[in-house]
């Protein structure tokens, strides 16, 4: 028997402007040990390492302090596309939305994909279709809206005509989008919301030595609609092989696509040799800077190491054992 546990992420970023209050860091901090507590009890429970990331992503979609589900940034259009994946190390197989626009959780709708169609991917109208032929919960898009997520938008906006912001966006070094002006009435974050690279993700082993990853998103904030990342995409935003590891990411998507991140750090497993940690180091820290690809991810080998690599300032992140109590932590 294996020793069951979960690592979720939150998104990676650079710190806050103004350093946030403890009040706000005990508010993410809290919301990740619950999200760990309450998805840990699938693995207690000798459930399954898919079922266990399945409803830990299902809970980061449904808190409105990440940008998936409740709570995602919005397109320049004004709306909402959701993305998520899922992958089941056992049996490797997969399956992934892009653009819904209804679908209450949208790492549910991967799920049904990979178990009930012939096919990995569906995108926009037809994914959401599938959705509600699966029964799933849809919701009007508004659903999906906060406040902060309004203003963020029009703040972007009114800065710079056409940019986008990576909802938790990492270099320390790079320009801010937004005028320091505008950010005078914000509610204080541990990450900076503008520059913040917003994706949620979860990955586990079980008992029976069993892997799964999952990924969710709303994406980037002012993105052109039509706009794809690297969390729907298998093998960039989201793997799980029983023979190595399961990963999930969260960063610049583009070029987390370019490296096809998440099979890299378990192609480096299974071919070369090196451990989880010596993987993830040499892509999140050696890899990626080489593209200026910026962000983190979390993994989980067949061992149960667990590994949390960053190459931004912060990232939302925490793990937990069965029986042991949830890690969670936000910067280095």
């Amino acid at each position: 028997m294996s020793e069951a546990v979960l690592a979720i992420h939150g998104g990676a970023g650079a710190m806050a402007r103004a350093h946030a209050s403890d009040e706000a860091r005990s508010a993410y901090e809290n919301a990740l040990a619950g999200i760990l507590r309450d998805a840990a009890r699938v693995l207690e429970w000798d459930g399954s390492a898919l079922d266990a990331v399945t409803e830990a992503v299902r809970l980061l979609e449904e808190c409105p302090l990440f940008n998936a589900g409740r709570g995602a940034v919005f397109t320049s259009a004004g709306t909402h596309e959701l993305d998520a994946s899922i992958m089941d190390g056992r049996t490797l197989k997969c399956g992934a939305v892009a653009g819904l626009t209804t679908v209450r959780n949208p790492v549910l709708a991967a799920r049904a994909v990979m178990e009930r169609s012939q096919h990995v991917m569906f995108v926009a109208q037809s994914a959401d279709a599938f959705a509600r032929a699966q029964g799933l919960e849809c919701v009007d898009p508004a659903f999906f809206s906060t406040p902060l997520r309004r203003e963020q938008l029009e703040r972007v906006q009114r800065a710079q005509t056409g940019s986008t912001a990576l909802d938790h966006d990492a270099s320390g070094a790079a320009p801010s989008p937004v005028p320091l002006s505008f950010a005078a009435d914000r509610p204080s974050t541990p990450l900076d919301e503008d520059r913040k690279l917003g994706t949620v993700g979860a990955v586990a082993l079980d008992a029976h030595g069993n892997l799964a990853a999952a990924t969710s998103t709303g994406g980037m904030t002012n993105k052109q609609p039509g706009r794809v990342g690297d969390a729907p995409v298998i093998g960039a935003g989201c793997y799980a092989n029983n023979r190595t590891c399961a990963v999930s990411t969260t960063g610049t998507g583009e070029m987390f696509i370019r490296m096809v991140v998440a099979h890299d750090i378990s192609a480096r497993i299974e071919y070369a040799g090196a451990s989880l940690e010596a993987a993830a180091h040499a892509v999140v820290h050696e890899q990626l800077p080489k593209i200026d690809g910026r962000g983190g991810l979390v993994a989980v080998d067949a061992h149960g190491n667990v590994a949390m690599p960053f190459n931004t300032e912060g990232m939302y992140r925490g793990f937990i054992r069965v029986g042991q109590a949830p890690v969670v932590a936000i910067y280095a």
